[in-house]
């Protein structure tokens, strides 16, 4: 999909026509357009930001504000046939909690992260003693919103622990699909399916 982030393309790629979705902590909207104006669905979202609500809401996209570590609770369970989090599960309080939250109000889920494991997350800590600035992780370690480091490999462990089954998972470097050999290690950032 055209101009969407390489995660939210593969997303809107996988995302069947005239399905309803619930996109949480979606940004300006972006994914819910393409996948209303190419697809068809009935796209939803929830957004902290007040200002990104405004702009969604400008677009004619029907997004409400809200926190969706306390607000996702008042979705009944099987609302949606998918429920979205692109690059938010990190900035959670509780991400097994959240991972609950949309396998409940989803038929299926599609989770996006930076993964912390990266090779040059890992060069810059041993190395540099530092936390990290990369393409991926963008902003110093003081002005990052996110506060757990979730790897590839821990989240396949956590969808385990969950009882949530892999369906998909795509990885991406330098904003390129990348194969699923090493993706621990090799990917910046990483799409999964998931259902129950």
């Amino acid at each position: 999909m055209s101009g969407l982030r390489p995660d939210l393309a593969a997303i809107a790629d996988h995302v069947a026509p005239r399905s309803r979705v619930l996109d949480i902590g979606c940004g300006e909207g972006e994914l819910m357009a393409v996948l209303e104006e190419e697809k068809d669905c009935d796209a939803r979202g929830i957004e902290l930001d007040a200002r990104l609500v405004e702009r969604c809401v400008a677009r004619g996209l029907s997004v409400v504000q809200g926190d969706a570590d306390r607000d996702l609770a008042e979705y009944p369970d099987g609302a949606f046939d998918y429920a979205v989090l692109s690059q938010t599960l990190q900035a959670t309080p509780r991400p097994d909690r959240m991972l609950d939250q949309l396998l409940r109000v989803g038929t299926r889920a599609f989770v996006s992260f930076p993964n912390f494991a990266h090779w040059r997350t890992r060069g810059a800590l041993m190395f540099g003693g530092r936390m990290p600035v990369t393409r991926a992780l963008p902003v110093s370690w003081y002005e990052t919103p996110n506060i757990h480091h979730v790897t590839v490999d821990d989240f396949r462990d956590l969808a385990r622990q969950k009882g949530a089954r892999i369906e998909r998972s795509w990885f991406f470097a330098d904003e390129r699909p990348i194969p699923a050999t090493g993706a621990n290690w090799r990917a910046e950032f990483a799409v999964f399916e998931l259902s129950r």
